[in-house]
């Protein structure tokens, strides 16, 4: 598991509480290891990041983006951020909250397919 900043354990604890109808939604068909026996987290504090969904075996990042992301300033944010994310191995999938609330089962199929693909591409990765 990779390294993360301690001062964002209590942000992080915040955002578990305060999830968006997207995140809970999707925490739904993530949790509990739906998806090969393999453990999601939410809201996961990775380097100086919190992530919304990690997964450490198929080092992989699920994102659910509201409307912030889409302005020039979070467009360069989240390519800096998936970058920085990238150069650790990591793969970052992003989904914006209406895909997410409205095609749920597609985009459920899309990160299990992913995460498939990962964990038999790189059997060895560490938890």
């Amino acid at each position: 598991m990779h390294k993360y900043n301690p001062r964002l354990k209590t942000p992080s604890r915040y955002l578990r509480s305060n999830q968006t109808l997207a995140e809970l939604a999707l925490w739904q068909r993530l949790r509990r290891k739906q998806i090969a026996q393999v453990q999601f987290y939410r809201q996961r504090p990775l380097l100086n990041f919190i992530v919304d969904f990690y997964c450490p075996k198929a080092n992989l990042i699920v994102e659910c983006d509201g409307s912030q992301h889409f302005t020039t300033e979070g467009l360069a944010a989240d390519e800096s951020r998936d970058a920085t994310l990238a150069d650790l191995g990591l793969l970052t999938l992003r989904f914006d909250n209406r895909q997410i609330l409205q095609e749920l089962e597609a985009v459920y199929a899309i990160i299990e397919q992913v995460t498939l693909q990962r964990i038999k591409a790189e059997p060895n990765l560490n938890e």
